[in-house]
């Protein structure tokens, strides 16, 4: 089991409330890395020379050991890297599992066999595994050859050029003295004591059905499925793909099969589980997480102590500041009273004196006349004012504000020197200005007793006409939620670049990019590019930025303008709740997607933790439910409910051992040990099989290792020496020279 981590089962919750957290959390395993596995020569001390090696040579597992064994001595994955280091200049070999244990070794590993089959297509690899095997055995080989016996399993059917290859390279490569050759799930079968029955053998790349009549098999009607746990965890990683487009990590291929292994079950009603599967009630114990290693960004927390320090030092710096602050506004005020005080002076002293001197006077301080200087004047004091009191704290006095007068603008130009004419364009202007503002505030006033009308017209129909007023409110809001759909559905489009919204973009952006050949501008004539002439034009770049379809409407704050809506509508329409609102129904506890996708916890897309999650649900059954509708899965093939049920009933069913054959049907092979694949077998083949028929399924006693110990078994009885080919047999007849037995394969 991968390793996970475990927190104490929290209590229930319901819908309206978030689960609570996960009880368990699953990891995925590490490249299988075994280390150094030294040379294990006690076996073949005590081996003899009609001691077999017996060689399970599975499609996704080796296994090798002696006759006498109770299991094999080890196992490893049929893998081999070989690669040249330059720095070095030395060739390195890994072999099985070694091969996780260097980067470069890993991406140079090479399979025995063609990938989701069992045809071997790497004959080099093959000897490679071989040559571990053997080692590793201890066997010493000192004459140049392995003189021991050797059993290798094999699948159903094998190829006639695959025997023979493999023959070649055990006599003539090695110097086997003798070699057999039988069918993995028919030695399982042995082991666990069957005689009449129906092999049910799924393994890593297929699945076969092989009926077995008084210890023999009935090649003739065995029927292949092309399914095994390579397509499960093919089918798995499809299915995350989809579920999941953007996911950061990489589900790597032996971590897909052990999601399969760990978290798949078979259900005993499929159609009726996956339709409840997303179920808000109980969706926590469905849903396992599987978190992939991330790097969350570091976040540094301080303490409540260097927090405090902080936020004195902040305290402090205001107080400096609001002190000079005061500081430059105590300076700023000194000088405007010491001005006040001047101008004060300034404006006493031009009343005692001629108008020649006091318009000296005034050029010298840069006004023009008296005017000018009371105005000065004026605004000191007003300044002065307005500043004391908002140091002091107390409210600004509500001044009288005079109407402005505008004297020049009634006097002709013709009476009025340069200096006059300057003057009333400025009054002009002025008074331009107040008009303006005055309309303004007429506009504004207006404006507000519109609303006001308006209200009170809405208050006397609400109150008229309840129905029909709830009823607009009601279509207001649904046109706003369909422009809020619209831009969301235009959004997800312009990702998308197949979509007809960003194919209309690239159509405008080639369009602005056309390479049609332009006029030059020449003296005197015009120009032809007229692009920006027609406010129109400008609307190009919105286009390109957000699509068609993108108008001044959707500008809006369509969000706001909803919420509005909503609360008029919870104030005033009894039947419109809580719930109807939008925030409630695009609650991620009431959404299936969501459910789908994460879990019944809340998902952030700012955490790493959650980005590197996945969740398994509806997969869990139904990647092993392929077995049983292999259509789901895209396979045109019947499931082997079909198949044992077409068996049973037609192609046996004039064999006198029939019903010895319903009473044993055997369950071997790696792909059969998920949960509820006996049970659910049963109960299928008692839906199409005679109600008075006595039918029994059983399992393996170990559904991985009873093929080789049934080949160990079977190599240490005398009486199946026969049944071995000797190297004198392979030079006379040739490599394609088989014997046959119970448990191998027909001659082909």
């Amino acid at each position: 089991m991968a390793p996970s981590v475990t927190i104490e089962t929290p209590l229930q919750s319901s819908r309206n409330s978030p689960k609570p957290p996960p009880a368990r959390i699953w990891s995925v395993n590490d490249p299988p890395f075994e280390g150094y596995r030294p040379v294990d020569t006690q076996g073949y001390a005590q081996s003899n020379r009609e001691t077999a090696i017996v060689i399970d040579n599975g499609s996704s597992t080796v296994r090798a050991g002696w006759s006498f064994d109770s299991k094999p001595r080890f196992t490893l994955p049929p893998l081999m890297a070989r690669y040249r280091d330059r720095k070095l200049n030395r060739t390195f070999t890994f072999v099985g599992s070694d091969v996780y244990s260097d980067g470069t070794a890993r991406g140079q590993s090479k399979n025995i066999y063609e990938p989701g089959s069992n045809i071997i297509n790497n004959w080099d690899v093959v000897e490679g595994v071989l040559d571990y095997c053997f080692l590793k055995l201890g066997v010493d080989g000192k004459n140049g050859t392995i003189d021991r016996p050797i059993v290798m399993t094999e699948p159903v059917v094998n190829l006639g050029y695959t025997r023979k290859t493999m023959s070649e390279i055990l006599f003539e490569c090695y110097g086997a003295p003798s070699v057999a050759y039988g069918i993995d799930s028919l030695f399982s079968y042995s082991y666990n004591g069957g005689r009449n029955g129906l092999v049910v053998s799924s393994s890593y790349t297929s699945t076969h059905l092989i009926p077995v009549v008084e210890s023999k098999a009935l090649l003739s009607q065995t029927t292949r499925l092309n399914w095994g746990r390579f397509q499960s965890a093919e089918y798995l990683l499809k299915l995350l793909k989809l579920k999941y487009p953007s996911f950061p990590g990489k589900i790597s291929d032996p971590q897909a099969e052990d999601l399969v292994r760990e978290h798949c079950y078979v259900s005993q009603n499929y159609e009726d589980e996956l339709n409840h599967f997303l179920d808000w009630t109980g969706l926590e114990d469905r849903s396992h997480i599987v978190q992939f290693p991330y790097t969350e960004q570091v976040v540094v927390q301080k303490t409540e102590q260097e927090l405090a320090i902080a936020a004195e030092r902040r305290k402090e710096s205001g107080r400096r500041l609001q002190a000079q602050a005061a500081k430059m506004r105590l300076d700023k005020l000194k000088k405007k009273e010491e001005e006040f005080a001047y101008y004060q002076q300034l404006l006493s002293q031009l009343q005692g004196v001629t108008k020649k001197e006091a318009k000296r006077i005034l050029e010298s301080e840069d006004f023009d006349d008296e005017s000018q200087l009371d105005k000065k004047v004026k605004e000191l004091e007003k300044s002065i004012r307005k500043t004391r009191n908002k140091d002091l704290g107390d409210a600004e006095e509500d001044e009288i504000k005079e109407e402005p007068t505008f004297p020049l603008l009634d006097v002709p130009d013709d009476q009025l020197d340069e200096e006059g004419i300057k003057q009333k364009r400025q009054q002009r202007l002025m008074r331009a200005n107040h008009e303006a503002r005055q309309r303004a505030k007429v506009e504004k006033e207006k404006e507000k007793a519109r609303l006001a009308e308006e209200q009170r017209l809405d208050d006397v129909r609400r109150e008229t006409d309840f129905e029909g007023w709830v009823e607009e409110r009601r279509v207001a809001r649904q046109a706003v939620l369909g422009k809020i759909k619209d831009r969301e559905r235009l959004k997800a489009e312009l990702g998308n670049r197949k979509s007809l919204a960003n194919q209309m973009r690239m159509k405008s952006i080639a369009n602005l990019a056309s390479d049609a050949p332009v006029k030059k501008r020449r003296r005197g004539a015009g120009d032809d590019d007229t692009f920006g002439a027609d406010d129109a034009d400008w609307g190009v770049y919105r286009t390109i930025a957000t699509g068609e379809g993108s108008d001044d409407d959707e500008e809006e704050d369509l969000t706001k303008t909803l919420a509005g809506l909503e609360a008029t509508l919870l104030k005033h329409d009894p039947s419109f709740t809580e719930d109807s609102t939008r925030s409630a129904q695009t609650d991620y506890t009431k959404s299936l997607m969501h459910a789908f996708m994460h879990g019944p916890y809340p998902f952030d897309p700012e955490s790493q933790q959650h980005a590197n999650q996945i969740h398994l649900n509806v997969e869990r059954i139904r990647v092993p439910e392929v077995v049983f509708q292999p259509s789901i899965a895209g396979l045109d093939q019947a499931g082997i409910v079909e198949i044992a049920s077409n068996i049973l009933t037609e192609r046996l069913a004039d064999n006198k051992h029939q019903q010895d054959i319903l009473k044993d049907i055997f369950l071997t092979g790696g792909n059969t040990m998920f949960q509820g694949f006996e049970e659910r077998l049963m109960k299928e083949l008692r839906a199409v099989l005679p109600a008075e028929q006595d039918l029994r399924v059983r399992r393996a006693g170990d559904c991985v290792l009873d093929a080789w110990r049934g080949a160990a078994k079977w190599a240490g009885k005398r009486e199946n020496r026969g049944a071995f080919v000797t190297k004198a047999e392979y030079m006379e007849k040739g490599g394609e020279y088989l014997k046959e037995h119970d448990l191998g394969n027909a001659y082909q």
